[in-house]
């Protein structure tokens, strides 16, 4: 990759937007910088410095810092934490399981226990929505993926057809018959986990395109101006599952890197503070780029 363009997060805008490049190797290892500054002597870690640790950003911290090619640093000692922290929701045990795994390391031992007591029913995954969460389908997203890393049998089938229920006129997934990209998101990510063919989701691939951004980023929906981060995440991921690339690389690239704040984290809009997800998010997108 050349570097043709340099951002600046100063002004709020990157040089030459037309043609935004980056180097891969510099943006490692200040990203990195940021990430590794954020671990506590435990060996986890928190985005907000002299905080506790916490499983959420413990996984994103080891997910970034994975994305970017580069060691965990005290890694033994991260390996201990996340043993010794006891998951108590589906949240904790997605990100304690997720990051047990990016350090080689075998299943929490309450999983397979807590997946059985709460998310399935004599071998059938408990189907239902949560509106009150970011993605009504955030935690079926989740339990089948935890069910995948823990080789727990389920009735795919049934699960994908109830979710093929919540596809919307417009291509979208959402209750009520209102779609959004996050939800949208949730349930091709769920699907594909369930070995369901997304690529031929045809109308689903048109709502997402329509919440596509000639200006850069992905919206929550297509009537909306604004892109935010989460939502470009979501729309890019989404796309790579079902086999298509975005169509504004270079403009999506602008949009996350104005998004950089100066200790070399990403916010979740050109205005806010750096978090550990949405500087996972930002990477993310930016390999997905780099590839395409």
């Amino acid at each position: 990759m050349r570097e043709v363009g340099r951002f600046n997060r100063g002004s709020g805008t990157v040089t030459d937007l037309e043609s935004v490049y980056f180097n891969w190797e510099m943006l490692a290892r200040s990203v990195a910088d940021y990430v590794v500054s954020r671990q506590n002597e435990d060996g986890g870690y928190t985005f907000c410095r002299y905080t506790d640790s916490n499983a959420q950003d413990t996984y994103y911290g080891l997910a970034i810092l994975d994305l970017l090619g580069v060691p965990f640093p005290n890694v033994k000692q991260t390996i201990k934490w996340l043993h010794e922290f006891v998951p108590d929701s589906l949240y904790s045990h997605y990100h304690v399981n997720k990051a047990l795994k990016l350090c080689g390391q075998g299943l929490n031992k309450r999983l397979k226990a807590f997946l059985h007591s709460t998310h399935l029913d004599k071998g059938n995954l408990n189907m239902d929505v949560y509106v009150e969460v970011a993605s009504e389908f955030e935690t079926v997203f989740m339990t089948t993926e935890l069910i995948n890393m823990a080789g727990i049998a389920i009735d795919r089938q049934k699960v994908a057809k109830w979710l093929l229920t919540y596809q919307n006129r417009d291509g979208g997934f959402g209750v009520n018959g209102n779609s959004n990209l996050n939800a949208t998101y949730h349930a091709v990510a769920s699907l594909f986990n369930l070995g369901y063919p997304v690529k031929l989701l045809n109308k689903t691939l048109e709502y997402v395109r329509a919440c596509e951004k000639p200006s850069g980023g992905f919206t929550v929906a297509p009537n909306i101006f604004i892109p935010y981060m989460e939502h470009t995440y979501y729309g890019v991921t989404a796309l790579g599952l079902m086999g298509e690339n975005i169509k504004y690389p270079k403009k999506t690239a602008s949009f996350v890197f104005n998004c950089r704040n100066a200790n070399g984290g990403f916010s979740r809009s050109e205005v806010g503070i750096s978090t550990f997800e949405d500087t996972f998010y930002a990477v993310s997108i930016l390999r997905t780029i780099s590839r395409q």
